[in-house]
């Protein structure tokens, strides 16, 4: 998905930029970058791979580079970035968090225009630079960033740093949060309100959808309104938010909590301990717990001085070893329990399959595992929530294509809590990972522990709404 951070100050912001960048971290695996201005020194940029080390490691030796009062930094799992431009709107640089489906028809368009590319990272489309030349097109950067709005398929928010300001836009639909923080002397725009915290910021301003902004060290000025219709991603709540995050001032661990807490209540399985697999599943069994009555206990733990979250391989086999080398079992605690486990989600199903056959080999009786979300049985098109480049990664995919000799045959009867086939559906793959029982959250009560109308949250991977219109 990705993550950034934007700051201006009366003083010099690069440690705040540096700080601030870093704390969304757990949000991308694949590049980071930082760029400043400076009146005198002008633009300064730096770009990092992340795919073998983290964002401090990789800046850290670079801060006395970086000179100037306002900064952007982005955590990104696309393109490198930030992208900087001299243009008819003035030296800007410019940070997405976006998925762009039509690049290629957006590029011919440009192409067609005479424009060209200058940023290509393995003979593929910089989307960021793509953004940068749509806003370049613009009359005015408030107009440049409406042609990114109305030519994108897909999502796109985005910080740009001009010689007088910060300019943050949050995608029309809403579906990625940006939220305003100030101090005395200093604003910041950031993914996450978790960044703000340690470097003495308050929130002060969620984006709306489509809503326009431009900080400055003593103040924010509104340049568009927000549109009014919102569809925020329900995923930011169950997987991808840092836990003190909050997003429309909705925080991500009460609503784990909450989801756990309403799935205790309704499930009569009987069970001695509940667990939750760390991270984004601890707050969902720490809710469970209260509402089943039953113990919460750390069956499981990360070892998190050389695994954080967000290392992350590409390779799927080195993945695969990953996930396994940075979680440990407690024999101690499981040996003669049934054990209810907790988790975010299920994707391709190979992680949690060594989870529940890990927590046998150490003596569980039984394994229940309690996902806080319904099954995902349709591919994102809206943000990279995921790193599956086809439906068919999807073991609720796979298992339909089984059942029904194609993937994509009466997916919404599959989306359907209780329905037969879903049912049907979720009684393999309980069969195929080797759990003993198995049951999603309802999308009910997963919206009901967001606490936003159905209406303002996107839920397409579970249940396919939202329409083609809806993805620009």
């Amino acid at each position: 998905m990705g993550g950034f951070f934007g700051t201006i100050s009366v003083d010099d912001c690069v440690n705040d930029l540096f700080y601030g960048t870093d704390y969304n971290s757990h949000l991308g695996t694949k590049r980071a970058g930082m760029a400043t201005f400076d009146p005198d020194k002008g633009f300064s940029r730096s770009i990092h791979s992340l795919e073998r080390d983290y964002f401090r490691s990789k800046f850290e030796d670079e801060l006395d580079q970086f000179h100037g009062c306002q900064g952007i930094g982005v955590i990104s799992d696309t393109d490198p970035q930030p992208i900087i431009v001299n243009s008819h709107l003035g030296r800007f640089a410019v940070v997405t968090v976006a998925k762009i489906n039509n690049q290629r028809e957006i590029a011919e368009k440009l192409l067609a225009k005479r424009m060209h590319f200058s940023e290509m990272s393995a003979n593929k489309i910089n989307q960021t630079e793509l953004v940068a030349l749509l806003i370049n097109m613009g009359n005015s950067f408030v107009d440049g960033i409406n042609r990114v709005f109305n030519e994108v398929d897909g999502s796109c928010s985005m910080l740009i740093l001009t010689e007088n300001g910060i300019i943050a836009a949050r995608d029309r639909y809403g579906r990625t949060p940006i939220v305003i923080g100030k101090k005395e002397g200093a604003y910041a725009a950031s993914s996450e309100s978790s960044s703000f915290p340690n470097l003495d910021y308050q929130p002060c301003h969620d984006l709306g959808p489509g809503e326009i902004v431009k900080i400055q060290s003593d103040g924010l000025t509104v340049l568009q309104e927000a549109s009014g219709t919102e569809h925020i991603c329900s995923f930011l709540w169950v997987y991808y938010g840092f836990p003190t995050s909050d997003y429309n001032s909705i925080n991500v661990e009460d609503v784990r909590e909450r989801n756990g807490f309403f799935m205790g209540q309704e499930d009569d399985t009987e069970a001695d301990i509940v667990c939750g697999v760390p991270d984004s599943g601890v707050g969902m069994a720490l809710g469970y717990a209260q509402g089943k009555g039953i113990p919460y206990k750390r069956a499981v733990l990360k070892y998190t001085p050389t695994w954080p979250r967000s290392f992350t391989p590409g390779d799927q086999s080195r993945r695969k070893l990953v996930a396994k080398m940075k979680l440990i079992p407690n024999r101690a605690i499981l040996s003669g329990r049934r054990v209810v486990f907790c988790d975010d989600s299920i994707v391709r199903g190979t992680q949690l399959r060594d989870n529940v056959r890990t927590f046998f080999d150490y003596g569980a009786t039984e394994v229940h595992a309690r996902i806080s979300c319904p099954p995902l049985v349709y591919g994102c098109p809206f943000v990279n929530f995921t790193s599956s480049k086809s439906d068919l990664e999807l073991i609720t995919r796979r298992i339909i294509q089984d059942f029904e000799g194609a993937p994509d045959v009466n997916l919404e009867k599959y989306a359907t809590t209780d329905s037969p086939e879903y049912k049907r559906m979720v009684d393999e793959i309980a069969r195929r990972l080797g759990i003993t029982t198995l049951k999603f959250n309802k999308i009910e009560n997963l919206i009901r522990a967001i606490g936003l109308p159905k209406c303002n949250i996107c839920t397409h991977c579970f249940d396919g709404s939202g329409c083609p219109s809806c993805r620009k």
